[in-house]
């Protein structure tokens, strides 16, 4: 569909939890895809927009079927909006959970052909990145093969290598073989690429090495550069190259000072649903933080079978935030740190289900007057925008620290207007990291 050279296209981002746009501002969050919000993304003035479709919390099945309304939808706003020239992002997890290759067979189906897609999962701020094909997490300043983490074991989306080629066969059953798979080491990024883009064709699959910020920079000048040359490319990716592709000045306010968009310098509240290590480690050193109060959701109780367990821990925990409030203090409402088992995926994901659901029901009888709020976890943060607050679209303010955004909902929202919420990935920040924006929040 690329015609005219354009120096910007614009760039359309599937973002499978709502927190990939963790290193950009000042552009749209979609949390609804009906072809008159996708217009809204189109024509608004950012580079970039991000449609929240959160499909890593659904089954293969169901993600498929998201994605593909949302890409039908997209091509008809496309081309109601005359747009020419765009780039289509399949934002994901940068330790490779998520479902890949639907997500990218759905799209390049629907809004392709695409010349390639690459894999591009390197994320600075999170402290992932990729050498020689190999994704790296880096933990106690150690890099450390992504496959030999907590992340590889994921019961939905588990993988066993951390070498990009290998992966792609993995997660393709073997459909790209990977000695067909395009490796893009550093020496070739930090070389100039473009070339190369420029023959590539057929959905070639290419894995992408980054190290630094600089790295993913280069590379998506040489994408922009064969894309404005006609070429048509689709991501899998995290949010550095999203960084790279909008290139966009510093936000407007500093993440040190974000507490400027606190409603009335009042207390918040934070809701912590994310259960990896991380977030429960975060969540301790929160919790020591003067001004705020625990109130942990007991969600074992939601597997009761006599009486109401849902009715009764919504009434008690209300309570409880209300008393908080009232005392000028901020409720860190979480929910119960220990693992359940379940016989199978389903199961699990139902359960998930029910106790975000819970959580949504608890925000929305959050006081009225809360100065800020805290979503901790990309599922809980997703559920927070799109059904707690039932949100349409949100405007990006920033980072508060990185890899951490803040959004604000409209002057319009009937309960909740010009809230700042923060949207707080699970596996992002070092141990005090929630405990630093409760207190840029609270100054």
């Amino acid at each position: 569909m690329t015609s005219q050279p354009h120096p910007q296209p614009k760039i359309i981002v599937l973002d499978d939890d709502p927190t990939g746009s963790q290193t950009v501002h000042s552009c749209l969050l979609l949390m609804q895809w009906d072809v008159e919000t996708l217009k809204i993304g189109l024509q608004d003035t950012s580079p970039i927009f991000f449609v929240l479709t959160n499909t890593r919390a659904l089954t293969p099945e169901k993600a498929a079927a998201v994605t593909q309304v949302v890409c039908h939808n997209l091509k008809l706003a496309i081309a109601a909006a005359g747009i020419q020239d765009f780039l289509v992002v399949s934002r994901s997890d940068s330790t490779l959970r998520g479902h890949y290759p639907i997500e990218t067979d759905v799209i390049a189906a629907e809004l392709g052909p695409f010349d390639a897609h690459f894999l591009t999962p390197a994320f600075f701020e999170g402290g992932r990145t990729t050498r020689d094909s190999i994704h790296y997490l880096k933990v106690n300043g150690v890099d450390v093969p992504v496959h030999e983490t907590e992340f590889a074991k994921d019961s939905v989306f588990g993988y066993s290598t951390a070498y990009l080629p290998d992966y792609v066969e993995e997660k393709t059953k073997g459909r790209i073989p990977a000695n067909q798979v395009e490796r893009f080491v550093l020496t070739d990024i930090r070389q100039g690429v473009r070339d190369r883009l420029l023959h590539l064709h057929d959905n070639q699959c290419g894995v992408v090495d980054a190290e630094t910020q600089d790295d993913m920079n280069r590379f998506a000048q040489d994408v922009l550069a064969a894309a404005s040359a006609g070429k048509r490319f689709l991501f899998r990716s995290a949010a550095s190259l999203l960084t790279a592709l909008a290139n966009l000045p510093p936000q407007a306010i500093a993440p040190a000072d974000m507490a400027a968009y606190v409603r009335d310098g009042k207390p918040g509240a934070v809701i912590v649903g994310s259960h990896v290590k991380k977030t429960t480690e975060q969540l301790q050193n929160l919790l020591a933080e003067p001004g705020i109060v625990g109130v942990e959701v007991d969600v074992a109780r939601l597997l009761t079978p006599t009486g109401d367990p849902r009715t009764e821990l919504l009434a008690a925990i209300t309570a409880q935030v209300a008393t908080i409030h009232a005392d000028g203090k901020t409720p860190a409402v979480y929910t119960s740190r220990q693992e359940l088992t379940f016989p199978d995926v389903q199961t699990r994901l139902d359960f998930g289900e029910a106790v975000s659901g819970l959580l949504m029901d608890i925000l929305r009888h959050l006081p009225a007057d809360i100065g800020f709020l805290i979503s901790k976890g990309g599922i809980t943060s997703n559920d927070t925008l799109s059904t707690g607050l039932a949100l349409r679209t949100a405007r990006l303010l920033g980072q508060v620290i990185p890899g951490v955004s803040m959004v604000r909902t409209p002057d319009t929202h009937p309960q909740f207007p010009n809230l700042p919420v923060v949207l707080f990935p699970g596996n992002v920040g070092d141990a005090t990291g929630l405990a630093t924006v409760y207190q840029r929040l609270s100054q």
